[in-house]
Parts: C-alpha cells; structure tokens; sequence
C-alpha cells in the first residue's frame, strides 16, 4: 500500500473514523454525535477528505448561507454576510500532522468551490490558545475580520476571498 494522501469529496463510509478525528481534535473543535455529524455533511456546501492507505486521515467541512444551524460562530457570521462559506471544522489525526494535510484540503475546497463568490470564513480559538492555527491561515491568506467571546472560549474569525481561476 502507498503512503500517497488521495483528497476527495466525503462518502458515507468515512463516517465513523471522521467523527473520531473529530473527536480527538476536542477543544480546537467541538464535539459532536454520528447524527450530528451526518447532519452537518448532507446541509454541507462540500465536505472533503484526506485519505492516507483508504483510511481517512484528515477533512473539512463547509457550510453555505441560511441554514437553521444554531452555532453561535456560524451565527455571527450569518449576521455580517450574506453569502459565505462557513469552514465548520478541519481536523487533522494528530499522526498525520506536520505533512500539510490541512493545506491540501483547503486548497480541495478552494477549488470546489472556486468561482461561486463566496468568501471563506471561519473562526480560530483564541482561548483556548490557538496560535499554530492560527498562524496556518494567515499563511493560507486568511485575515481577521472580528472577535467574540463566549465566555469560556473565545473567537478570532477569519476571512480568506473568494477563489476564481487557478488555484487560491
């Protein structure tokens, strides 16, 4: 078998070791159920994944505008944007990282959705500390376009331009 990473769009049998990548990405992302998880895909503008030997290793899931989702980050930026899409999460196995898997699958869901004119948002936890990811985006060409704090965490968002033509 090859140690290729193979990027392509999510499958229904990615589910489960998708969601513990997820799961093992607890706090810098939040925890979710199976159901939750299969929710967020099928309302999803795209969800890809990185596959190292046929298993997954890394992914990132996209949302559109107007969706009834009721997380307060995917709110805030419903309220300042009228069209977007929202990077819900991006994990990476801890065993797979330091091989610019995340980049790959950024540069996958530029290309997914280049020409659609939608900015690409998200948000970095400030508190907890974040400060690889978000020194990751910045590279990426994301810039900060606000703050939120909810208390026991705290927000930075980001917001990378649309993509149209070759590659961002």
């Amino acid at each position: 078998m090859s140690d290729e990473i193979v990027i392509r769009p999510f499958a229904a049998q990615d589910a489960e070791t998708v969601l513990a990548i997820n799961t093992a990405a607890v706090p810098a992302t939040n925890l979710i159920s199976l159901d939750e998880l299969n929710e967020l895909v099928a309302s999803a503008l795209a969800c890809v994944v990185a596959l190292k030997n046929d298993t997954p290793v890394g992914f990132i899931l996209c949302l559109g505008e107007d969706l009834p989702y009721t997380s307060a980050n995917y709110l805030w930026i419903s309220e300042r944007r009228a069209r977007f899409a929202y990077i819900d999460r991006i994990c990476v196995a801890e065993d797979a990282r330091g091989h610019r898997i995340g980049e790959r699958l950024y540069h996958a869901l530029f290309d997914a959705l280049n020409g659609t004119d939608r900015s690409f948002l998200c948000e970095v936890n400030e508190r907890p500390s974040n400060p690889g990811s978000v020194k990751f985006h910045k590279r990426l060409g994301f810039q900060e376009i606000g703050r939120q704090d909810h208390g026991e965490k705290a927000v930075l968002f980001l917001e990378h331009p649309p993509t149209t033509g070759a590659q961002a």
